[in-house]
């Protein structure tokens, strides 16, 4: 089992930046790949970015290259998201998972993320 805390979420101005954290802990491998998603209100959860846990690839969606940075400090098993540039189309909740196997395994309880116009 992996739990994932994520924290940093809140309300801030179009063209401002937020960084959101989110800690692993539990039962955790080299293998493993750990992503942010979010889901705005009356849409499907979307991928944003990832990671490799040794933090050497990462991949971002379209929608946020070059605003959104995914980053991770091995030493506090950590992964944060770096969110520059920020648009009123990027509020949502945001969700930390990890990829165990072939798809995300596990979740965070989200972190809401408000970007007023």
């Amino acid at each position: 089992q992996v739990q994932l805390v994520e924290s940093g979420g809140g309300l801030v101005q179009a063209g401002g930046s937020l960084r959101l954290s989110c800690a692993a802990s539990g039962r955790t491998s080299s293998n493993y790949r750990m992503g942010w998603f979010r889901q705005a209100p009356g849409k499907e959860r979307a991928f944003v970015a990832s990671i490799t846990w040794s933090g050497a690839s990462r991949t971002y969606a379209d929608s946020v290259k070059g605003r959104f940075t995914i980053s991770k400090d091995n030493a506090k098993n950590t992964v944060y998201l770096q969110m520059n540039s920020l648009k009123p189309e990027d509020t949502a909740v945001y969700y930390c998972a990890v990829r165990a196997s072939g798809t995300y395994d596990y979740w965070g309880q989200g972190t809401q993320v408000t970007v007023s116009s």
